[in-house]
Formats: structure tokens, C-alpha cells, sequence
């Protein structure tokens, strides 16, 4: 080895003595995201990486000075024709590597990521025969009239078109569970505890009715956005141009985008919108979480067979091991994504005086809380697609139940007593004296039964019942999933 290929070496060495990875290669990643789970939140990066954050802050500018020469708002201008509108919109459609890279390099001489947007968008208009309108690339804006639009847009892409459709697949399997499995008696467990018996189907659609409410709120998001100037009065907007309807501008420039103007802002969009959104999806997240919880249970009591994936290891020491791995790590990515979502509900919404930047470094981990949600989603839909309902399991555990019955028998006595049948009183206590913390047999349950003196049609009823057949309406409360 060559005294240079030496000093080479020790130069990518940490303090410890070990090679340092990053100088090695720089493309080894920090985080899971950008690592191990690239793949299954890859369609996020087209909305809310920093690349995508740059396209779209060329897309905003490119729109403006569309907006602002057709609508002729200042003296002087003239309409662009089609070919330089299209020229100027595929800027943003051809926006590359190449143009993160020219972006990065803008960035370095500007130190402003916003002031690099204006030059690099600057640069291509005299091949577009528009070098007389730069002056006119982000007239009177300040850089949050550009990024909480971009930021707008890009959120509102990564909802409607990812997020979205992978939480709608989700609850659809969910929904699709509750039907193949609503008459499907299940053993209830209140506290822990054998309790009044249910079905599988009817606890799946709980769960499916919940997350199907907090998607219809992300549904109706309010995407709000500003471009008003530096404080939000349209101040140098009016000293430059006093004859044009700046408010009208905005606002009809702002809805052309797709989003909904926000008349009232300081030097920032308030994000109050963002804290909703993100408060709806962590709420989502949590009952995906209590959803998984549940499941992992029902696997541990053999509720649920799981299919084994073929060369797949479930422990390394214990061959016969099919582990829930995709619900638990389902549960943790949930827990992540919730943690800052929460953050950046109770950040965004703070902004000292007129403008701070804790909203910016904040902003920057949009897309970290959405790909720990997105790959949560996709382990729990790939969980699902994988288990078997074991109705022998689930009818054994009713059968070694029967004590379940204790409340439809007392309730029936308190009908009858209603009804004129003499000696049904106290009937919680004497089922409590014949139930409570023992295991009844149906001999010994339907014996009690027939020694009550109920009425012919009330005791051929509870002679007939059994814990599988004690589930009231469950597999018929399915149906409101179609409401």
C-alpha cells in the first residue's frame, strides 16, 4: 500500500478507528425511509421531497407571471401567447436531476433556496424571447408567498394521490373482512374478560366504520393559501401598482391553483389547515394502531392463522415461528408517524410576531410523518392479506364459555317479573351466585334454566340459546359500513 493510498484511508476513519461510512459513499442513507423502506414510500418523494418542493416553487413563479401578464395587472405588460406559455410551463414538467443539480449550485452563491428558485426561472426566459418580463419573476412576493403554496400543493398531491388511495385499499380490506366474516360468533373479552359474545365480522367493521369517518375528513381538507406580500397588507403590491385589485389577483391566482385563498395572514399562511390534517391522520393512525393491537391479540389466542410466506424465517432459533411481524412493525411506525404529526400540529400553528422560522425546519419533515404512516398502512394491508380465520378456534372458546349466557338468563327473568311471572327476583344475584369466576358446562347452565319456573315460550328460548348463538344483531349492524 502507497504512503498516500495510507493518509487516504485514515483521513475516512472516525476517532474510534473504524472506516467512516459516509465519506466511503455518501449515498449510504441515515434514516429507514430513504433505506430499508425506500421502495414502499418511493410515490411520496414526487410530492414532498425537497426536489419536489423545488419543482413546484418553479411551478408557483412559472404561474404568477402567467397570471399576472395575462390578467395585464401592471401597465406595460402584454399577454404572453400560447407557445411562451407552454414554453414556460414545461420548465416545471421538464424540472429533472439536471435541475436540482443547477438549483444546488443557484443555492450555493445565494444562500436562499427561494432566490435561487427566481434566478434558475430568470435564466430561461430569453430563449423564451420574455428576458424584458424579469423583472417580473416573483414581483412583489416575499418567499412565503411562494412556499407555503408549493408546500400547499405538494401536501395536497401527496394526500389525494398516495395517501389516500393506500388508506381507502386499507379500509376497503378491512370492510371486506367485516362481510366475509359478520356471522362468524366470536367470544367477547371486556377487561380482558369473558363477556357477552359478539362476531368477527361486527369488531372488523367498528373498526372499518371508525377509520372510514376520519377519511372523510382528510377528504374534506381545506388546502388554504397566501401571496399578499411581505407582512400580509399587499403594501409594496399597492406602492408599485395602486390601480390593480391586488386582493381579486390573489385570490383568483391562489383558486386557479386549486387551493382556497386565505384573506388574513401575517408574513406567513397561518398553517391552521396543516395542524387539522395532520391531527386527522394521527387520529387515523391511533385506531390503525388499536386495529393492529387487537389483531396481534387474536393471532396470540389462535383467533387468526397466519399463512407463512414460503422462505420467509419467522425466529432465527425457533423454526416453527410464524411471528405478526407486519403488525408490529406496523405499531411502531404508526407511533412514529403520530409522534410528528402531533409536532408539527402543535409547531405550525405558532409563529412569534409576524414570522419566525421554527414553521420552515419544521415543514422539512412533512414527508418523514407521512412515509412512517404510508409504510404502516402497507404492512398492515399485507398483514391482513395474510390471515386465516380459524372458526374451529373461535367456536371452541364459545363452547367453554356458557357462564357468557348469565346476562341474557337475568335479563329474561326481569321481563317475566315484568310480565307477571311469580319468583324471578333478584335475578343478577342469583345468576352472580351460579356464574361469577366459574366455568359452567351447558348441562349445568340449561339444568338452572329449567329449575327457574319461567314461562313455556321464555324457557324454550334460553334452553335453545348457546354462546355462539348469543350475538343479538351483530352480523346485521355489518351493513352500515354501506351508509
Amino acid at each position: 500500500m502507497s504512503e498516500t493510498a495510507t493518509a487516504a484511508e485514515s483521513a475516512t476513519r472516525t476517532p474510534s478507528g473504524r472506516v467512516a461510512l459516509a465519506a466511503a459513499d455518501a449515498r449510504i442513507p441515515l434514516g429507514p425511509l430513504d433505506g430499508r423502506y425506500q421502495r414502499a414510500v418511493a410515490p411520496l418523494v414526487d410530492y414532498l421531497s425537497e426536489a419536489a418542493l423545488n419543482r413546484d416553487r418553479v411551478a408557483v413563479e412559472v404561474e404568477w407571471l402567467i397570471h399576472l401578464t395575462s390578467h395585464r395587472v401592471l401597465p406595460g405588460t402584454v399577454e404572453l401567447d400560447a407557445d411562451q406559455q407552454a414554453q414556460l410551463r414545461a420548465i416545471v414538467t421538464g424540472f429533472d436531476a439536471g435541475s436540482v443539480a443547477e438549483l444546488a449550485e443557484i443555492e450555493k452563491v445565494t444562500v436562499h433556496d427561494v432566490k435561487a428558485v427566481e434566478y434558475y426561472l430568470g435564466r430561461r426566459l430569453p430563449s423564451i424571447g420574455i428576458e424584458n418580463l424579469t423583472s417580473l419573476v416573483h414581483f412583489g412576493c416575499t418567499s412565503e408567498d411562494v412556499n407555503n403554496l408549493s408546500y400547499a400543493m405538494g401536501i395536497k398531491g401527496a394526500v389525494q394521490n398516495v395517501w389516500l388511495p393506500a388508506a381507502r385499499a386499507l379500509v376497503a380490506k378491512i370492510t371486506e373482512m367485516a362481510q366475509t366474516n359478520r356471522a362468524v360468533p366470536m367470544l367477547s373479552r371486556t377487561h380482558g374478560q369473558p363477556a357477552t359474545p359478539t362476531t368477527l365480522g361486527k369488531e372488523l367493521a367498528v373498526t372499518a366504520h371508525r377509520l372510514g369517518r376520519q377519511l372523510k375528513r382528510v377528504e374534506n381538507t381545506e388546502y388554504l393559501g397566501k401571496i399578499n406580500g411581505a407582512t400580509g397588507t399587499y403594501a409594496a403590491h399597492y406602492a408599485s401598482v395602486p390601480s390593480a385589485d391586488w386582493e381579486q389577483v390573489s385570490r383568483s391566482f391562489i383558486e386557479g391553483l386549486g387551493l382556497t385563498w386565505n384573506p388574513l395572514t401575517t408574513q406567513i399562511e397561518s398553517h391552521d389547515w396543516q395542524a387539522e390534517l395532520y391531527s386527522d391522520m394521527a387520529r387515523f393512525n391511533r385506531i390503525l394502531h388499536n386495529l393492529c393491537t387487537d389483531v396481534w391479540s387474536y393471532i396470540s389466542i389462535g383467533y387468526f392463522a397466519q399463512v407463512p410466506v414460503p422462505g420467509a424465517t419467522g425466529s432465527s432459533t425457533m423454526p416453527h415461528k410464524v411471528n405478526p411481524i407486519r403488525f408490529e412493525n406496523a405499531e411502531a411506525n404508526l407511533e412514529m408517524s403520530s409522534a410528528l404529526l402531533d409536532t408539527l400540529a402543535a409547531t405550525l400553528v405558532t409563529s412569534r410576531w409576524q414570522r419566525d422560522l421554527t414553521d420552515s425546519s419544521s415543514q422539512r419533515n412533512i414527508g418523514v410523518a407521512f412515509g412512517h404512516s404510508l409504510l404502516a398502512i402497507n404492512n398492515v394491508l399485507g398483514g391482513l392479506d395474510r390471515l386465516d380465520t380459524a372458526e374451529d378456534v373461535l367456536a371452541a372458546d364459545l363452547d367453554q364459555n356458557w357462564e357468557v349466557l348469565g346476562e341474557a338468563i337475568q335479563m329474561v327473568m326481569r321481563a317475566e317479573a315484568i310480565a307477571g311471572v311469580p319468583g324471578m327476583e333478584n335475578p343478577y344475584e342469583r345468576l352472580k351466585d351460579l356464574t361469577r369466576g366459574q366455568r359452567i358446562n351447558a348441562a349445568r347452565m340449561q339444568d338452572f334454566v329449567s329449575r327457574l319456573g319461567l314461562s313455556a315460550d321464555a324457557e324454550a328460548r334460553l334452553l335453545a340459546l348457546t354462546p355462539g348463538g348469543y350475538t343479538g344483531i351483530a352480523d346485521l349492524l355489518v351493513d352500515h359500513l354501506r351508509d
